[in-house]
């Protein structure tokens, strides 16, 4: 039977492989923002110190979704290909690399929270907060890095929907159980920043839990096989050849919010809450467009390695339509409540005077952003990736720090607040002429098939 993944009409393939994982995205983004409003309810000073491990979870983040999206290209092209050996291998290499990234923050976890946060503030009463809640959030963290690989081999095999399924019931109970052990509700004890914590690797735990289970039921194929995941040289190579531009794409905010934090410590502890709760909400917007990329990871990886390069240029048209009217969406409602969504993280009147000004002048950079995402994940899922790492270091790292510093030179809070947009822009329009650059060789290629054809 032919594989969907390159006989489905591109619109309804994009459809009903991404509006799943858009859904789950959503859901994941809104449990991230439900952690912080939580926390806000604690103190500012509680908010800042979860804002400053944000980097240390992003990095983690980048890890586990970078080596899915690395595996789940790799399955989804095997397939195209008809290698079911090269799939099943990618498959079962990911369970030794997950086990390796667990107990490389296990150790951080217990050795060097602490020192993460003096290294960015002399305030002891964040410094506890963030040690109490990052060491947690490291030393459990097995089950976000399993969940987050076996989810995407989901939807390599396209099972969106099971995945889904997993990554939302672990956010679910994620949002259910931050105020019964934050607050000490029912029969727990009032645990503050540490019940936040917990709360965050019991969703994680339940939803690897799910999608293990889901892989062993209807995922055929691709099989767990003990004597398989030990990894070869060739296959980590091809993993890591799209994981590691993923992993940047997600990773590099880490270090630029921690720079961020460090410009804008320099203004006040709450224009840093402010940064904090602009992440949490860029976030919010962003997912559905990482929820959309995952979906279109396996139709781009399945019609590249058949070489049906009209179905990827198609894939990406109309993903670039879809990303364009969420993030518009989003940017708009920015725009109309900024106040209101402060209020969420209990803002205080100083917060509210420079947050509403910072969310919408930031908002205005979204929908720019998410042309950037979708470029350089189609690139780098067609064997570019060099071009999604100068994409991706501009727009998340070289770019931001460099026009937030000469920006923060002013000495004008109000004005620092334009680096997302300003960043945004120039990295858009290297994204796409990159991106023009690689579809004319397509074009080249097409014709000179053709070309032989008819000789």
């Amino acid at each position: 039977m032919e594989n969907k993944l390159g006989t489905m009409p591109i619109g309804r393939l994009i459809v009903t492989m991404s509006v799943p994982m858009m859904i789950s995205m959503f859901v994941q983004a809104l449990y991230n923002m439900v952690d912080s409003m939580f926390v806000a309810n604690i103190s500012e000073n509680a908010l800042t110190a979860v804002t400053l491990a944000f980097p240390v979870q992003n990095v983690m983040h980048a890890i586990a979704v970078g080596t899915g999206v690395g595996v789940s290209a790799l399955v989804s092209r095997s397939l195209g290909q008809r290698n079911g050996a090269a799939a099943q291998k990618a498959a079962n290499v990911q369970i030794f690399l997950s086990a390796c990234y667990w107990i490389f923050f296990l150790v951080v976890g217990i050795l060097f929270t602490k020192m993460f946060f003096r290294m960015q503030t002399d305030i002891e009463e964040v410094i506890a907060y963030g040690e109490e809640y990052l060491s947690i959030v490291c030393i459990f963290s097995v089950g976000m890095f399993y969940g987050q690989n076996l989810e995407k081999l989901l939807v390599a095999v396209g099972f969106s929907g099971k995945s889904m399924i997993s990554q939302a019931s672990g956010a679910v109970i994620n949002i259910i159980l931050d105020p019964i052990l934050i607050f000490g509700w029912w029969i727990f004890p009032e645990m503050g920043v540490r019940g936040a914590a917990i709360a965050t690797v019991i969703g994680q735990s339940f939803a690897a839990l799910l999608a293990f289970y889901f892989n062993l039921r209807i995922n055929h194929q691709t099989r767990f096989d003990v004597k398989q995941m030990l990894p070869q040289r060739r296959v980590v190579s091809e993993i890591f050849s799209v994981a590691f531009p993923s992993m940047v794409t997600i990773g590099l905010p880490s270090v630029t919010g921690y720079i961020m934090n460090g410009i804008l410590l320099s203004f006040s502890a709450t224009a840093t809450a402010v940064f904090g709760v602009w992440i949490k909400i860029q976030s919010f917007a962003f997912m559905p467009v990482f929820g959309m990329n995952n979906g279109t990871i396996p139709i781009y990886s399945y019609n590249y390695g058949a070489r049906r390069y009209d179905r990827v240029r198609e894939t990406l048209k109309k993903a670039l339509m879809l990303g364009l009217s969420v993030t518009s969406a989003a940017m708009l409602l920015y725009e109309i409540i900024p106040g209101p969504l402060l209020y969420l993280f209990d803002a205080s009147d100083y917060m509210l005077e420079i947050g509403i000004w910072a969310i919408r002048i930031c908002s205005i950079s979204l929908p720019i952003g998410a042309v950037c995402i979708l470029v350089s994940t189609s690139v780098q899922l067609i064997d570019y990736s060099r071009y999604t790492l100068v994409i991706n270091i501009s727009r998340q790292l070289v770019l931001p720090v460099l026009v937030g510093w000469l920006l923060a030179m002013s000495g004008r809070l109000t004005y620092v607040w334009f680096f997302p947009l300003i960043s945004e822009c120039i990295a858009a329009l290297i994204a796409v002429g990159l991106c023009l650059r690689v579809f004319r060789k397509f074009r080249r290629e097409e014709a000179e098939e053709a070309a032989r054809g008819k000789a």
